[in-house]
């Protein structure tokens, strides 16, 4: 889950998803749930911790 308040919308979880699902456009996250294996790289890669590991 990505908890909105806390998103920079930087990108860093993006430039680290070995399946490229993630995309940062202007002020929204999108990722494909269905396709994520849930390796939990992105939620390590957030500087904020705005990624939940419950979803992502």
């Amino acid at each position: 889950m990505i908890v909105r308040e806390w998103c920079m919308y930087c990108g860093e979880c993006a430039g680290v998803c070995p399946l490229n699902i993630i995309q940062v456009r202007e002020l929204t996250l999108e990722f494909d749930e269905e396709k994520c294996n849930n390796c939990k790289i992105c939620v390590k890669a957030c500087p904020v911790n705005a990624l939940e590991e419950e979803v992502v």
